[in-house]
């Protein structure tokens, strides 16, 4: 091989080499790199200096945390709502012995500080200074707002600021969290708002519902922060308007409420909400990697065979997660629903079994004791956690969202305003069908508990009890398919789903229309917790003049 062969096959090598690296490489989108520069100027909130810290005994945080424990039992609620209602909950009670809210701000603060809503010593002054402030407004506002309103108008109105004011504390004591996600959440939004079209609606209509969806599918929101965040988006939060400003504003904020609530209720969100859902995984895995690799993300963005190793990585230790959340979240939904429907329902089989038809089965109340425990638990077994192929996909959707090519654009989902006739006619033969089989399901479980020799009362209370599980476990299997961009259907599920859905929408009834009469909180939040955090707090103030007295003698 002469010289000239050698440089040409040199120069293969290196053109092999540079192919291979631009192959390799990732351009990073506009949007893309607004995201993680948006990232970079989050700050941590800062910690209140010795002499401005709120500080608690370890003693009477140890009573709060028990009380706190028990009462979140008897009301279902994802983690990451529990501190709004917490605030919600402590608030109402203190607001009504002191309408005025002179000094509650320390009062709340030093509440969710006992239960260990935030660390020992972790809020001051300062964070006292900013809730008062905000809670002073909130007062305000809504004297002016109830003023010659029909008393159903000031219910509606006082829970709607009520609503406002307690996602506004949160979000300022958790303001890079906040943050945070109102960046993932834009992130989201800019990505995928050109994705889908909306028949018959104008795009700025379809981005305020898109907005919706996205709080219901990313967030999570309930109702409260979804009416936050909504007027927060087209208006601002209420306490940082000035005086001239909320003065303009008051009069049209019942107008502004039943707006914001027609938003939210309207059937596009439902639609636009299981888009957002199917394209969430890849997001999720993003936005994990950015948090846990925050220095070097951008360099391990630019990097497919980085990003590859990462997302691996990241995917396996969050389907970890999931086995570990299903396993929590279900021993919570039995607790959950042991406390709140199991132990009426059981008391209320046994003496009216007594008093009716003057016998009790034990058989019966046995099964309507372990069965709903057994069942829930047969459900969870048969979940499945995602697989390798599912990484894989993800990785490829991660690399077309963030890419500069703007290939993931291309495909668009169109939402039609109004079914075609032809599938109208077939909805309405499905809905005959479904009824039927709503009817055809509880008459075949009818014969088998009457087979069992249970009485009408038992056979409610059984019906009551797999209909109430059977939903809870539904909703737990959104946590498996969190990651999952596509779920296989096996060739029999639709065959199950036939006579199962009847039991789900059941227990969806029963869930949601006596999750309102839940008796145990009306027990705890106007029996148990006022003299019990009275009580602790007394025992606090002893502690600390104990402590005082010990340091003067000292």
């Amino acid at each position: 091989m002469d010289d000239t062969d050698l440089l040409a096959a040199g120069a293969g090598i290196k053109q092999t080499d540079s192919s291979a690296e631009e192959e390799n490489e990732i351009v990073l989108s506009p949007n893309t790199n607004a995201l993680l520069e948006s990232l970079r100027h989050i700050k941590p909130r800062a910690t209140p200096d010795e002499l401005s810290k709120l500080t608690v005994s370890q003693t009477v945080s140890l009573l709060a945390i028990a009380y706190e424990k028990i009462r979140n039992a008897v009301e279902y609620r994802e983690d990451h709502l529990v501190l709004r209602a917490a605030i919600e909950r402590i608030l109402k009670r203190r607001l009504a012995l002191n309408p005025g809210g002179i000094g509650e701000a320390e009062n709340l603060l030093r509440e969710l500080t006992w239960a260990r809503y935030f660390p020992n010593e972790s809020l001051g002054d300062s964070d006292i200074d900013t809730v008062q402030n905000i809670i002073n407004k909130y007062l305000k506002i809504k004297l002016n707002l109830l003023d010659a309103k029909k008393k159903e108008t000031q219910i509606y109105l006082f829970q709607f600021i009520f609503d406002l004011l307690t996602c506004e504390i949160e979000e300022n004591l958790n303001p890079d969290s906040a943050l945070k996600s109102s960046i993932f959440t834009y992130f989201i939004f800019q990505t995928l708002k050109e994705k889908i079209k909306v028949e018959g609606l104008a795009d700025e209509k379809k981005d305020a519902f898109f907005l919706v969806a996205l709080d219901k599918a990313y967030i999570k929101s309930d109702s409260p922060y979804l009416r936050y965040h909504l007027f927060s988006t087209f208006y601002q939060p209420l306490s940082k308007a000035d005086e001239r400003n909320t003065d303009k504003l008051v009069p049209d904020l019942p107008e502004i409420f039943k707006k914001i609530d027609s938003m939210i209720s309207n059937p596009y969100v439902d639609s636009l909400t299981k888009f957002v859902k199917k394209q969430l995984p890849p997001f999720l895995i993003l936005f994990s990697l950015l948090v846990k690799k925050r220095r070097e993300a951008a360099e391990i963005l630019k990097s497919k065979k980085n990003l590859w190793q990462n997302v691996e990585s990241i995917c396996s230790e969050k389907y970890k997660e999931i086995g570990n959340r299903l396993r929590n979240l279900a021993i919570r939904s039995l607790i959950y629903i042991f406390i709140t429907k199991m132990i009426l329902a059981l008391i209320l089989e046994y003496p009216t079994s007594l008093f009716i038809y003057g016998e009790v089965s034990k058989l019966s109340i046995a099964i309507n004791t372990l069965f709903p425990p057994i069942l829930m638990l047969v459900i969870v077994l048969f979940f499945k956690l995602p697989t390798e192929e599912n990484t894989k996909n993800i990785f490829k959707r991660i690399v077309d969202i963030i890419d500069l090519n703007p290939i993931f654009e291309t495909h668009i989902s169109f939402l039609r305003k109004k079914s075609a006739p032809k599938k109208e006619i077939l909805a309405f033969i499905f809905t005959v069908v479904y009824t039927l089989t709503f009817f055809f399901t509880f008459y075949l479980l009818n014969l088998m508990l009457s087979f069992l020799n249970f009485n009408l009362i038992s056979k409610l209370i059984f019906v009551f009890f797999i209909s109430v599980i059977s939903f809870f476990a539904y909703r737990l299997k959104t946590v498996t398919n969190e990651y999952k961009l596509r779920e296989k259907e096996s060739v029999l599920t639709p065959i199950f789903d036939f006579f199962f859905i009847p039991v789900l929408a059941a227990g969806k009834f029963f869930s949601k229309e006596l999750g309102r009469l839940n008796i145990f909180i009306v027990i705890f939040d106007f029996i148990i917790e006022a003299p019990f955090k009275l009580i602790i707090e007394i025992f606090e103030e002893w502690i600390k003049f104990v402590r005082a007295r010990k340091e003067e003698i000292v």
